[in-house]
């Protein structure tokens, strides 16, 4: 073998599971980055002058860097590596093109890295969560093109005639945002990437809220239906029912996004949609809560010390939370004291890091022993990851929760945002103080991360 033949294969290798395994790697990875940067931007906001003079980490541009990794970085890449090992798995056939699944990692990866790099430098579309330049939207696009192709070509070519609801949502996670990325990040219209007036700010609702609810919800809905039912050592309660959530929540969650402009200028028949949707989304919340919940009935002593289990159902609890509070707050009544307010940024907090964090953790360390055939290190320091964020998503529920509400008040009886900063400062300190809990769990996972890689005990997978 030729030395350009040994890169090769060592960049892109046909190694079974190698794509699942570099994800989840690289997720415990960005998990790191994603929470110093967020903990950075906390502080800025704690004490506004800590970063005087440094444009490159003023608050304006590094909270963008902070929510792109933590989402794409940290979650969507431990959701991806969770699903490139269950779909294989479940339909029982090897993934399909694993050179192509490692393209994908690759791309991937490049385009975290570059959201890291431009967005400090102000290199932005300026549109939330559709921040990255052109040439990073390419990337993604690419990243997704190649994993969409290795999981449609597996379901193609699978030995297992059922189709397990985990192939249902981790196929429609990956197709969809495929699908998603290129209208939302308005690509043909490079390099501004938006369109005109109110109709962007609609169009950008429609796919901001959808990168969420269309990727990273059903990729976590695959993991936990996959992996509850193994650790539970039963079957899931009802496929049935795991379906007609599925078909539930394409056919709700597509229409909510214009509840963030219930103040803006924007037909009323739209802002009706969206809010009777976004109500009706606990149907398919609670298709996924009572299946989980009931195939967990009678087998919680399966679950008493295994880490992955009790991180998956703790993300359900988060899930409920959050879907329980967003409908909540899509009401117009409610919105009148919670609209860009901090009460906002605690709901994104739990969805993101509760719900689908803890979700994908769940999944990183139920998955990488098994790509990497080793043992965990340290089940103790799951443990000890498990607590630290836990505290700190709990921490930053209440504090920013309760600095939404100060806020809300203010403003609801005439006060200006100017005013009502003093009183929040407090809470600002809390929210900074409470992020160290939430680096140190990333830094301690990584830490477990790269142990069990190196000093893991070998097994069979």
């Amino acid at each position: 073998m030729t030395p350009l033949n040994r890169l090769a294969d060592h960049i892109l290798p046909p190694n079974e599971l190698s794509a699942s395994r570099r994800f989840l790697v690289s997720g415990a990875a960005w998990f790191v980055v994603g929470t110093v940067v967020g903990l950075l931007g906390a502080m800025h906001l704690a004490a506004p002058e800590v970063f005087a003079g440094l444009s490159w980490l003023e608050f304006g541009r590094i909270r963008p860097v902070h929510t792109t990794v933590v989402l794409l970085g940290f979650v969507t890449s431990c959701l991806l590596g969770g699903t490139l090992y269950i779909m294989p798995v479940v339909l029982r056939t090897r993934l399909y093109a694993e050179r192509v699944a490692n393209l994908g990692m690759w791309a991937w990866n490049a385009a975290v890295a570059g959201a890291c790099i431009t967005l400090p430098l102000g290199l932005t579309q300026g549109r939330e969560y559709a921040e990255l330049i052109f040439p990073i939207d390419c990337l993604v696009v690419v990243a997704f093109l190649c994993l969409a192709y290795c999981l449609v070509m597996t379901v193609a070519t699978r030995k297992e005639n059922v189709l397990f609801v985990s192939v249902w949502y981790g196929l429609g996670g990956v197709l969809w945002t495929a699908m998603l990325w290129v209208p939302g990040n308005v690509m043909w219209q490079p390099p501004g990437g938006s369109l005109l007036g109110i109709i962007d700010a609609v169009w950008l609702w429609w796919y901001g809220h959808n990168i969420f609810g269309l990727a990273t919800t059903p990729m976590s809905v695959a993991v936990a239906y996959y992996i509850i039912p193994r650790i539970a050592r039963k079957p899931l309660y009802s496929h049935t029912l795991s379906l007609i959530g599925f078909w539930a929540l394409l056919g709700l969650y597509t229409h909510i996004g214009a509840h963030h402009l219930l103040q803006a200028p924007v037909p009323t028949w739209l802002k009706t949609v969206s809010t009777i949707d976004s109500v009706a989304m606990v149907l398919p919340v609670a298709t996924v809560l009572v299946n989980l919940w009931l195939t967990m009935r009678g087998s919680l002593k399966h679950f008493a010390d295994n880490w992955p289990g009790k991180l998956i159902f703790t993300g359900s609890i988060w899930y409920l939370i959050t879907c329980v509070q967003g409908p909540l707050q899509s009401l117009p009544s409610v919105q009148r004291h919670t609209h860009f307010s901090n009460w906002v940024i605690g709901h994104a907090h739990i969805a993101v890091l509760g719900f689908a964090g803890f979700t994908a953790l769940g999944a990183l360390w139920y998955v990488l022993p098994l790509v990497a055939k080793r043992k965990v290190y340290s089940p103790a320091l799951i443990g000890l990851q498990y607590w630290l964020a836990l505290v700190g998503v709990a921490g930053f529920f209440v504090v920013l929760t309760a600095a939404g509400l100060v806020q809300g008040e203010v403003w609801f009886n005439g006060g200006t945002v100017y005013r009502s900063l003093p009183m929040i400062s407090p809470y600002m300190l809390a929210r900074a103080m409470i992020g160290v809990a939430i680096v140190g769990a990333a830094c301690v996972g990584l830490y477990n991360v790269l142990m069990t890689l190196y000093r893991g005990e070998p097994t069979e997978a």
